[in-house]
């Protein structure tokens, strides 16, 4: 279930993070507790709880005192964009300098895109 090379708080947060982005934790919506994510993944609740502050401190979910934790507005577009910027540096900028290495265009590049999409 978890992956064994990172810390599970991290794997927490991020699977969170996949239920704001599709939907299935609309904004305003109750996030789960520590105590039921714990419960859940067979983990400590203190894991759980450092994954749930990680993205408190992100500003993807906010604490309301008494009642829980709960997606804050603007949560999905922010991590839409995060993640758009995480894969222009991961992916899209070592492309770009491999094709200018090897005398690739950017419109050469597009259309070698636009075919690759065309035959998935």
């Amino acid at each position: 279930m978890f992956d064994e090379s990172r810390p599970i708080f991290f794997q927490i947060a991020e699977q969170v993070e996949e239920q704001v982005l599709d939907g299935t934790l609309p904004e305003g919506a109750r996030a789960p507790s520590s105590n039921e994510l714990a419960s859940f993944h067979r983990i400590n609740p203190a894991t759980a709880a450092k994954g749930l502050n990680l993205l408190v401190d992100a500003g993807i979910l906010h604490k309301q005192r008494g009642i829980g934790m709960f997606v804050s507005a603007g949560a999905q577009e922010q991590l839409r964009h995060r993640r758009r910027e995480d894969f222009a540096a991961t992916y899209l900028t070592p492309v770009l300098a491999e094709a200018a290495r090897l005398g690739i265009t950017r419109e050469q590049l597009a259309q070698m895109l636009l075919s690759t999409q065309e035959e998935a």
